[in-house]
């Protein structure tokens, strides 16, 4: 008998990424409750498709209709860079117009990182991130206006997304943990586009503090609204928050 679940899941959630991105899909799939679904929407919004927040709008709008049609219970714009890029107030008029074309809750990247800060209660952070010191710094400049004080950081400088989704898994636990930090309260890897969330649970043993990275915390906010509480315990000490 095929099984309830797969006809009426708990939960839809859905991701509207770029374009150029291709770890959100596989990473979300991975990590899921095996009854909670989630779809994806792709816009340009990076590279040759880059541009202010306020001009994608319209882009981010037409896609989160369309996940609408698939019945989602909230809508995440999943891209670190790209819902920072206007400041605090400009995400969260992004987000406020998502709900009001969906008629459902939405979040975003950074609404995500920041609720994930607030429900462990941290504020001291080391940061690194995959990008130019240009891109890192504009990051910076948002977790800086949302109260956030950083006591490390680091802008790997790794040239676009074929590199990014290419660069191994070790690679970051190794760069991470070279930046311990005994001040820090937690660790902050980011980038929806690279291979992070698998070394969340290793890199939390070794640094004794929480690991959030982009797409877990994306993950942990968009089912958490959807009122799905699981403990996704290889994601580390965020998924023991409810």
């Amino acid at each position: 008998m095929e099984e309830l679940f797969s006809v009426i899941p708990r939960a839809r959630l859905g991701f509207i990424i770029p374009s150029s991105n291709r770890m959100v899909e596989p990473q979300l799939q991975e990590y899921c409750p095996k009854d909670v679904i989630p779809h994806f929407n792709r816009i340009g919004m990076t590279n040759r498709h880059r541009a202010p927040l306020e001009d994608l709008l319209p882009r981010i709008l037409l896609a989160a209709e369309l996940l609408g049609d698939s019945k989602c219970d909230v809508t995440v714009l999943q891209c670190t860079g790209t819902s920072m890029s206007g400041g605090i107030e400009k995400e969260k008029e992004v987000i406020s117009a998502i709900e009001r074309v969906t008629g459902k809750p939405a979040a975003s990247t950074a609404s995500s990182l920041m609720d994930a800060f607030d429900a462990l209660g941290v504020k001291r952070l080391v940061f690194i991130s995959e990008t130019l010191q240009e891109g890192h710094d504009k990051k910076m400049d948002f977790l800086k206006e949302a109260g956030l004080e950083i006591v490390s950081d680091k802008a790997m400088g790794l040239a676009g997304s074929d590199v990014y989704c290419s660069t191994p898994s070790s690679y970051w636990y190794e760069n991470v943990k070279a930046l311990r930090n005994d001040q820090a309260e937690a660790y902050f890897v980011s980038c929806a586009n690279i291979h992070s969330i698998n070394i969340i649970e290793d890199l939390e043993d070794v640094l004794d503090r929480p690991v959030i990275t982009s797409n877990q915390s994306a993950l942990w906010s968009a089912l958490r609204i959807a009122g799905v509480k699981d403990d996704i315990s290889s994601l580390g000490r965020l998924f023991q928050c409810r």
